[in-house]
């Protein structure tokens, strides 16, 4: 089979598959439309995020087989026009869940003791010790939303921790012993720390809005190594102004490309923080919200792992 690879991964995919007798061929820079041109020449493709797979390029791809997504989710393909071809869709959330689980909890613990802000204040010369008290999470109420791959993974994380671990997800009988599976009236009711571990899909896109947030009884911290457009970011800002949101991790924002690969959809924004949406200017500003560049599942091991993921399920489907 011949199979074309769009992105840059682990070394390991192009080196396997040879073993497999597959044919590799790289394409790292052209553009979408040039792609189009040659697809039909393929049996695999391999990607990451660079484009969208839609239904107009998969009319082209006449001879494709399989798509292996060198990442957790499939929201950049068009899934069911995919499948109404007798593609098979290979994504790896087994390769990446324990990074992501990692992170969510250096996230949160980083939160709970201010260590940013205690790090920034340290280095300019401020030596603040009571401005940078902490709060412990022994006691607190954990919930997870999404209790799959990386739900699971972050649960465990947890274990060494005094806490009380609950999930929701549209799934029944996904709870174990690592958390115990809630409503969302019993989760909005307890909740001290929501974290959410969601696919993007149309039930999840904005999920997290005022009237949601201010179901919570308590006020909350949120964490999300998830999706950016799960969180509509204003109703976010508004909430932490009124302390309804006492702080935030965020590992992935609203204005990504669907790319990922830069911050906002809107390729001709500049960083100048004029231009800046108000509310990603607050979230900027504000002490008690951590931010980084959709990295949660993006460390040395992971990228192994991703690409090994991906190799042993094509291999079992078709060899």
């Amino acid at each position: 089979m011949k199979v074309l690879h769009l992105d840059t991964n682990h070394s390991l995919l192009i080196e396997q598959f040879k073993e497999l007798g597959f044919q590799n061929h790289e394409d790292y820079t052209s553009a979408k439309g040039e792609i189009e041109k040659k697809i039909h020449e393929y049996d695999g493709l391999i990607i990451r995020s660079r484009f969208r797979i839609d239904a107009p390029f998969l009319e082209k791809a006449t001879n494709l087989k399989f798509i292996g997504r060198v990442g957790a989710g499939l929201e950049n393909i068009d899934i069911p026009f995919a499948k109404s071809r007798g593609i098979f869709l290979a994504s790896a959330p087994e390769g990446n869940r324990n990074a992501v689980g990692e992170h969510t909890l250096g996230l949160l613990l980083s939160l709970f003791n201010k260590l940013n802000k205690a790090d920034k204040e340290v280095r300019s010369g401020m030596w603040d010790r009571e401005g940078n008290r902490g709060i412990e999470l022994d006691g607190k109420t954990v919930g997870i939303i999404g209790y799959g791959n990386m739900g699971k993974a972050f649960a465990k994380k947890l274990q060494g921790f005094d806490v009380e671990v609950i999930c929701y997800d549209i799934l029944g009988g996904v709870g174990d012993g690592n958390a115990r599976q809630v409503g969302i009236m019993e989760l909005q009711q307890k909740t001290d720390v929501l974290s959410l571990h969601v696919p993007q899909t149309e039930s999840t896109l904005g999920m997290v809005h005022t009237d949601f947030i201010n179901g919570f009884q308590k006020p909350i911290w949120i964490l999300n190594t998830a999706r950016g457009k799960c969180i509509v970011t204003t109703d976010l800002v508004d909430a932490l102004k009124s302390g309804k949101v006492l702080g935030a991790g965020l590992d992935v924002l609203e204005y990504e490309k669907t790319s990922f690969e830069n911050l906002f959809q809107n390729t001709g924004s500049s960083n100048d923080e004029q231009d800046l949406p108000e509310a990603f200017r607050y979230l900027l500003a504000a002490k008690n919200v951590l931010l980084s560049p959709h990295v949660a599942g993006w460390t040395v091991e992971s990228k192994e792992k991703l690409a090994q993921t991906i190799v042993d399920k094509i291999k079992a489907k078709f060899c």
